[in-house]
């Protein structure tokens, strides 16, 4: 069916008088008429008969206006559409992160951004920093929140938002609570570490080799930070973790942190997208949000971390 000529038969229809169509659609008369003419003939159907100097729909006509207002009106609803996706208005925005970032910074951002943009559909996955960069590789994610690492695959573009400081922390009653000690000492406690491909496991292995110590003594591996925090509350062992992820604990008296002699290790929180890779609209205006929003410019600003250029 030739749309152009359902359009212009719409058009008729509606305004009841050919001129007046074609007054509308700024086409001369005789070429409204012929297009309906030939729409008639392609569809085999009489849709329009004159009615004095204006035109009267048949019942065929009456029928194919019905429908024809409903295609239209889709029309108009799929541009719509269609200019808010280009705005990122909706759609969907798939955001990975590693724990630090997905508990501590994400809940707020988020809230404020489905404030904003409501009909954006979220999806947020927490997983380790090597799952987290695969998943984005991997097109499973528009951008990613990684925290522990600085450097990235080279078909990653990365932006450090900020730096946390690293902590030992232990039980509030554990012999080194807030105590100077030397690594060393330290990794002789069996340590409650995270799962292979956490960034501070990682991290303090290479701490330790750094420091020609012996690696820390496994004892015990919890898949995920909040139990290996909770095993640590209920007395057992060590954990070095990122002190967002540990505040809150430490101002209820339930661990304490240690000083262990010359280690200042940073804790990176970056944003990572696809370098080859136009950008979502929808990550965009997240990206954007976030920059703007108070609770991040005092983020950056707070005791425990140092603003990068994210913060601006």
């Amino acid at each position: 069916m030739n749309l152009h000529a359902l359009r212009l038969f719409y058009t008729v229809a509606e305004k009841g008088n050919v001129t007046r169509a074609a007054e509308e659609l700024n086409i001369s008369q005789p070429a409204v008429t012929a297009q309906i003419k030939k729409l008639e003939q392609e569809l085999g159907l009489i849709l329009l008969s004159p009615n004095g100097r204006g035109i009267l729909l048949t019942q065929a006509g009456i029928q194919l206006a019905k429908q024809a207002k409903r295609l239209f009106s889709l029309e108009t609803e799929i541009d719509s559409y269609i200019d808010q996706l280009k705005k990122g208005a909706v759609g969907k925005l798939r955001i990975v992160a590693t724990y630090l970032p997905a508990n501590f910074l994400l809940p707020k951002w988020i809230g404020l951004y489905k404030q904003r943009y409501p009909e954006v559909e979220v999806e947020l996955t927490t997983t380790n920093s090597r799952s987290a960069i695969n998943q984005l590789i991997n097109h499973e994610a528009e951008i990613a929140f990684i925290g522990g690492s600085k450097e990235f695959n080279p078909v990653i573009h990365s932006q450090e938002l900020l730096e946390d400081k690293m902590v030992f922390v232990v039980h509030k009653d554990h012999k080194f609570a807030s105590k100077n000690i030397t690594l060393a000492e330290m990794v002789r406690e069996p340590f409650v570490f995270r799962e292979e491909g956490s960034s501070s496991r990682e991290k303090l292995v290479s701490l330790c080799e750094i420091h020609n110590v012996n690696k820390p003594i496994v004892g015990l591996q919890i898949n995920g930070l909040n139990e290996t925090i909770r095993t640590v509350i209920e007395g057992y062992g060590v954990t070095f973790v990122s002190s967002l992820e540990v505040n809150e604990y430490i101002t209820r008296g339930d661990i304490d942190t240690v000083n262990v002699d010359e280690i200042q290790l940073k804790n990176p929180i970056s944003l990572c997208t696809r370098k080859k890779d136009a950008l979502a609209e929808t990550a965009v205006n997240f990206i954007q949000s976030i920059e703007k929003e108070e609770n991040f410019q005092q983020l950056c600003s707070g005791n425990n971390t140092i603003p990068t250029n994210g913060c601006r």
